[in-house]
């Protein structure tokens, strides 16, 4: 296990003592939309240190519709620049503008909506083609840490497609990184749920530990410059995590308004949200009572469905409230 084989220090995160030794990382993301934006911190800071990192998201986008040239395998899809898409939602195009602005590397590989097995086979592809010895998942909000049995699960489907794709393969360093903490209380999670689950994750050696972004550093500048750049190109659709994190990471602080689509939300922005929760993948995945179940799915509405069956077999553990 992890902990057996890395001996962390409180003078470096956990997280950048298990990246040290790796060279070619995939920050992805793992819940669609705009969760790779979640990444941009952490990628940055990698790129700085001289790691090779490359960024992939899984799309909610229309990808289908794109050129031919763009495939590089069945479910793998190159996003530069220069991709035209007839979809007005396309963050990993809009990422991929944004970091050629900046002379970053612009390439955004994305996934279509798959289920755990053609999704497997797609970072398969990738982690062949890049030769990757580290695969990061990054979700905008913590709902990848539900393990089955709690009050609310958030929006799972997509988070455990990926969990377990991931899960299944063969790369040196796996790790689940969280930022938003917080954020999914809007869709049912309870964060009392999320920090027992954090605590039974240290108890077996897979938490991180958790590190904030700070305010005053380059890659916290850069990441909201991209946040700002996304919603302007996205003006009907703007990401409510990332703004969240956004907000957060500039010091704000309860009910701030910052997006129309959040007005019938009574929002809580505090500095936990621009932290960074890290976790071993295969640890959080063991933990998980039903990963197992998804295993032989190809079509995300196979995932809906075993886990709302699921939920169906067990007792919810009742939410609790945080008494602090």
């Amino acid at each position: 296990m992890p902990y057996l084989r890395v001996v962390f220090s409180l003078q470096e995160p956990p997280l950048f003592t298990r990246l040290k030794k790796a060279q070619r990382i995939l920050i992805a993301g793992a819940g669609g939309g705009f969760d790779v934006y979640a990444g941009l911190p952490l990628a940055l800071s990698l790129l700085d240190d001289g790691k090779d990192v490359h960024l992939a998201n899984l799309s909610f986008s229309a990808l289908y519709g794109l050129p031919s040239d763009a495939w590089l395998e069945v479910d793998v899809v190159a996003v530069t620049p220069e991709t035209p898409s007839r979809d007005d939602y396309f963050p990993e195009g809009t990422l991929a503008r944004w970091l050629d602005l900046h002379g970053l590397p612009s390439t955004v590989y994305a996934f279509p909506k798959l289920g755990v097995q053609p999704l497997r086979e797609a970072y398969r592809h990738l982690a062949d083609r890049l030769n990757l010895d580290a695969i990061v998942l990054v979700d905008g909000g913590t709902d990848i840490l539900m393990r089955g049995d709690e009050s609310g699960l958030g929006t799972p489907e997509e988070d455990m497609a990926s969990l377990a794709a991931v899960h299944g393969l063969d790369v040196p360093e796996k790790i689940v990184v969280c930022a938003g903490f917080g954020v999914d209380a809007y869709h049912g999670v309870n964060h009392s749920h999320v920090l027992e689950n954090l605590a039974a994750l240290t108890a077996d050696g897979s938490y991180l530990g958790a590190l904030s972004i700070p305010r005053d550093s380059r890659e916290a500048a850069l990441y909201l410059d991209a946040v700002e750049y996304a919603q302007a190109a996205t003006p009907g659709y703007p990401s409510i995590v990332n703004g969240s994190i956004s907000a957060a990471i500039r010091g704000q602080f309860g009910d701030v308004r910052f997006t129309a689509r959040a007005r019938n939300s009574e929002l809580f922005i505090n500095p936990l949200m621009a932290m960074y929760f890290a976790v071993d993948l295969d640890g959080l995945a063991r933990r998980s009572l039903y990963l197992d179940r998804l295993e032989n799915t190809r079509i995300i509405r196979q995932i809906s469905s075993i886990v709302e069956s699921f939920r169906d077999e067990v007792r919810p553990r009742p939410p609790r409230q945080y008494p602090h």
